[in-house]
């Protein structure tokens, strides 16, 4: 479908471009950015809301700033759409989050523009000081700014970037984008300390009037600026205590503005660029700014596929038969059924409430189930916490974010041994969202770790037997359950749930070749393998392990004992993963076979499908059928896919 830009947009290959406009054409330029948006996300997909709440942000920067000279950092990255349109990505657009094509957040391999490379929330800050640290070093007048929500505002980092900023007398911006959301709303006292800013229209006018009568006052001996600047900090101080938050970190707090009025943005950053030092710009924004639906339903349009862009239909898959749930629903209900049951049961997630179905349980259990933001480090410890006063808390946490609180999992969850219980959703590769997303490390980081507990489902009735047994009063040692993004493979899975004896396996199929060792959701696709194979004469055995730590070391010495060519497959990084761990037990009880480890290799995999991350991973059906024929064929010694 040709999708073409707008007349002012299609003469924009670049910021420089954009400057020869006048500042009245920029809301032109404007308009035709958000549509373009509209056109090209309707039919191609990826982020929606976030990138049209700072359409005309984005125009206003690159007008403002010399980039990429003067460098511009965006948190979190999925409001940056229209900063890669401005920046010579327009016609490669279309590609956005496809295989091989343009990333769905800013990476420097791709553009000089995309100065710092993002995907996970509340960076900006810290990133931006660092390289306004850096400018200031090297004797630059380079200016650094950066743009972060109110949701990523929430995140411990990026106070600890403005506790630095405060007192690093580096030259840098901060803008406030304060929209209320995140994905799912905002919660937490900060936001509620922000819409009493928003809220204070007697110090904004009082504020405004004292500058505009300053600013008619003739400053010399009597009257300095200097004291113009004591004057405004005591006004601020006196009319409303709010403002003190960013002014006690000694940051020079502007606004709150109007962030869709693009002439205004465009004056008030030029004036910010003359003045020294560390400041914050507050802009108030509506997520999904100029597509109605987006506006009304935020969470919903977030990210919401493909649809029409004239009626709004978000375009569904149809199918003639009933379809298995996302592991994540059946996480949803699951934990709603076991806490109906067991009254120490609580939910914690940090600002997934959608994305991880415990919704369904802050729905009907609000008591018990808490959303405590973008805070991954506090929902551990909280969880740790409750865990110490006999609660069982189900700490659910995408796979990739739950690397933000590893030291927490080590020093609050594990060395004290608290029963928690870490659903780590989105393990292994999620597709779109790409590199910054995959939960590609959580075998290796979590089995490592002493008291640990590390098991994968194959599918969903075996979440709901290891979310089962995890709650038990007999499990007393921390219990991760991973699972990936997306649906499962039993449409009906419902089924009475049952205690899975920890650390042991289940045999699948006998076989008198080899035998396949799999952990968690990719044991489907060895499954297929094996029914393919069955037909060429190749009988391999089938072992769904279900726990990385502890192994069942009872299964393994049957499979060593009986097999000399061994496949393991897992959807985790082959380095210190489930296949690592096949190898230390063979090692340590002084077998030898020829194994083969398929799973996620040691390199950075970028974004795409989860079938074709999964194929060029090299642990899909077709791999393991490969690997399978070269292995009955061949003598082979241990081998990585890495």
């Amino acid at each position: 479908m040709d999708i073409t830009p707008g007349p002012l947009l299609q003469q924009i290959n670049n910021p420089q471009d954009l400057k020869k406009l006048t500042k009245d054409q920029l809301l032109q330029v404007s308009e035709e950015l958000r549509q373009y948006i509209i056109d090209v996300v309707s039919v191609h997909g990826g982020h929606f809301g976030a990138s049209l709440g700072v359409v005309e942000l984005s125009v206003a920067l690159h007008y403002v700033f010399n980039t990429p000279y003067d460098q511009l950092v965006w948190d979190v990255g999925h409001q940056a759409y229209g900063h890669k349109i401005l920046t010579g990505r327009r016609d490669n657009f279309y590609t956005n989050r496809k295989y091989n094509g343009l990333s769905g957040f800013p990476r420097r391999w791709e553009s000089e523009y995309d100065s710092f490379g993002v995907g996970h929330s509340s960076t900006s800050i810290s990133a931006a000081l660092g390289m306004a640290i850096a400018a200031k070093y090297k004797g630059e007048d380079r200016k650094s700014v950066a743009i972060i929500g109110d949701g990523a505002m929430t995140a411990g980092l990026a106070f600890e970037g403005m506790n630095h900023a405060g007192v690093a007398d580096a030259d840098m911006l901060i803008i406030l984008n304060d929209n209320c959301m995140s994905i799912d709303q905002n919660v937490g006292a900060l936001r509620e300390y922000l819409t009493d800013i928003t809220a204070s229209h007697t110090y904004n006018k009082f504020k405004d009037d004292i500058w505009n009568a300053l600013g008619k006052l003739p400053v010399g001996k009597t009257f300095t600026r200097e004291m113009a600047s004591k004057l405004e900090h005591s006004i601020k101080g006196f009319i409303n205590k709010s403002s003190n938050l960013f002014e006690a970190l000694n940051l020079r707090y502007f606004g709150p503005i109007d962030g869709h009025n693009v002439t205004k943005l465009v004056d008030i950053l030029q004036d910010l660029k003359k003045i020294p030092g560390p400041k914050l710009l507050h802009i108030l924004t509506v997520k999904g700014k100029g597509y109605a639906l987006a506006e009304k339903d935020q969470t919903k349009w977030h990210a919401p596929g493909l649809f029409d862009k004239i009626t709004g239909e978000i375009y569904k898959k149809k199918f003639d038969l009933p379809q298995p749930p996302k592991y994540q629903d059946v996480f949803g209900h699951t934990i709603i059924e076991l806490a109906e049951k067991n009254d120490k049961i609580f939910g914690i997630t940090p600002a997934m409430p959608s994305g991880s179905s415990l919704k369904f349980m802050m729905e009907k259990m609000p008591d018990r189930a808490l959303d405590v933001g973008i805070c991954e480090q506090h929902a551990v410890t909280l969880s740790a916490g409750m865990a110490t006063q006999g609660l069982r808390v189900f700490c659910n946490i995408y796979s990739s974010f739950m690397q933000r609180a590893y030291d927490q999992v080590v020093h609050d969850v594990a060395i004290q041994n608290l029963p928690v219980v870490f659903c780590l959703d989105r393990a292994g590769l999620v597709g779109e969202d790409g590199a910054t997303h995959h939960g590609a490390y959580d075998i290796a980081y979590m089995r490592c770790i002493p008291n640990m507990i590390v098991s994968a489902p194959m599918n969903e009735a075996e979440l709901r037997n290891l979310m089962y047994t995890a709650q038990l009063d007999s499990t007393e040692h921390p219990f991760v359950i991973r699972y990936p993004r997306g649906e499962g493979v039993m449409p009906d899975w419902k089924r009475e749930m049952q205690e899975i004896t920890i650390g042991t396996g289940r045999k699948l199929k006998d076989g008198t070749d080899i035998a396949i060792l799999t952990l968690g959701h990719p044991g489907n696709f060895a499954a297929a393998a094996i029914r393919e194979l069955r037909t060429e004469g190749i009988t391999p055995a089938h072992y769904d392990m279900r726990f990385a730590k502890p192994l069942d070391e009872m299964l393994l010495h049957e499979v060593f004992k009986k097999f000399d060519k061994i496949i393991t497959v897992e959807d985790g990084t082959v380095t210190g993963g489930f296949g690592s761990a096949v190898l230390e037990f063979m090692a340590a009880h002084g077998y030898t076979a020829n194994v083969k480890i398929l799973g996620i290799p040691d390199e950075v995999i970028e974004h795409g499908t989860p079938k074709e991350l999964q194929k060029e991973a090299g642990y899909d059906t077709a791999a393991i059928i490969e690997a399978i024929r070269t292995l009955s064929k061949e003598n082979v010694t241990i081998t990585f896919n890495a």
